[in-house]
């Protein structure tokens, strides 16, 4: 009965977990802009601006995610 027992309280203690995704989005937006800064320093100006380009769209995917999260 005891092992019973304790398998009962496993199953209850499972939390629900919300639904969530970890995009990550701003985590690689801060990435891309920190190499597209170390490129613009090296000189690689097409690897910098390209960067940049990724860093903000993954910045402005970020936000239209996040708008919508707070809406619903």
């Amino acid at each position: 009965m005891n092992a019973l027992h304790g398998v009962l309280d496993s199953a209850v203690s499972v939390q629900a977990m919300p639904l969530q995704f970890g995009g990550g989005f701003i985590e690689l937006a801060v990435l891309f802009l920190i190499l597209a800064i170390v490129a613009g320093v090296l000189g690689a100006r097409g690897v910098a601006g390209l960067s940049m380009d990724i860093a903000k769209w993954l910045v402005i995917i970020f936000v239209i995610l996040a708008i919508v999260t707070f809406i619903l």
